[in-house]
């Protein structure tokens, strides 16, 4: 997990909002020009809000009805016609382009049926990003579960968390504009499924990715987890992407490129 802070003096405006959706709480920290009208901008941080709502009632795997959870029952198809978002099929070819990426580490079918959800969250945390940053932004970190896409002038800081220890930092590092997305087993336990096994990943306790889209760092930072000790290896050859891993005796590993303090 990661929180996302930046030394930058406040000017102008700054929104800031939490939002619990998709079973966690979404953190809204966003900085506008001295000259924005207060008004538009809150009603497009609203706008971003409302886009992770629409994205939960569509993908979500616990509700009966969400456009996922019908096409996974085979009721629905992919086309048109059957009234499915655009944005399922995208998510769909994304996925399934990750999981010939990771070599079968990432896959969004579980136990028969379809689950994108560790696509999905970064997917939707980058859109809304990219919404706030059309909408005028200055800067901005939106912060789902630990996953943070970050942007602005000024780098923001963010620290990502000892999974063994809350309180303390494994290690902190700048983005000025890109994603850092942590997949791990301290909170929820052996949660992350090898998908080529169907046996839970526990070769390591977490993996962080640094990247320029939150959507692939969310899902690399999963398939990194599955991989285990093939990860480092891995990561290396995905370009414009950094890892730090933790392994279950307490050792770090990080690929050359990550940024050192």
């Amino acid at each position: 997990m990661a929180r996302a802070a930046t030394a930058r003096a406040d000017e102008g405006l700054r929104i800031r909002h939490v939002e619990h959706v998709m079973g966690t709480a979404f953190s809204f920290d966003v900085r506008w020009p001295e000259a924005a009208d207060r008004a538009a901008a809150a009603d497009s941080v609203a706008a971003a809000v409302g886009w992770l709502h629409w994205v939960d009632a569509t993908f979500s795997t616990y509700r009966h009805d969400s456009a996922i959870s019908r096409l996974s029952r085979g009721e629905t198809g992919l086309d048109a016609e059957f009234g499915q978002p655009a944005e399922v099929a995208e998510v769909l070819t994304a996925c399934a382009q990750i999981e010939q990426t990771s070599r079968g580490a990432f896959s969004a079918t579980a136990q028969g049926a379809l689950d994108p959800s560790g696509y999905v969250k970064g997917w939707a945390i980058e859109r809304a990003a990219a919404h706030l940053r059309l909408a005028g932004a200055e800067a901005a970190a939106v912060n789902g579960g630990g996953d943070i896409r970050a942007f602005g002038p000024t780098p923001w800081r963010i620290g990502i968390t000892d999974p063994r220890d809350r309180g303390r930092l494994l290690a902190a590092v700048e983005v000025a504009d890109g994603a850092v997305a942590t997949s791990g087993l301290a909170e929820r336990g052996l949660h992350v499924v090898d998908p080529r096994t169907g046996r839970p990943a526990e070769g390591l306790l977490s993996v962080t990715l640094l990247g320029p889209d939150l959507a692939l760092a969310d899902a690399y930072a999963t398939a990194a987890l599955v991989l285990g000790e093939e990860a480092p290896e891995w990561v290396c050859g995905l370009a414009g992407h950094e890892a730090l891993g933790l392994r279950l005796d307490g050792s770090a590993w990080t690929t050359p490129g990550w940024p050192r303090a």
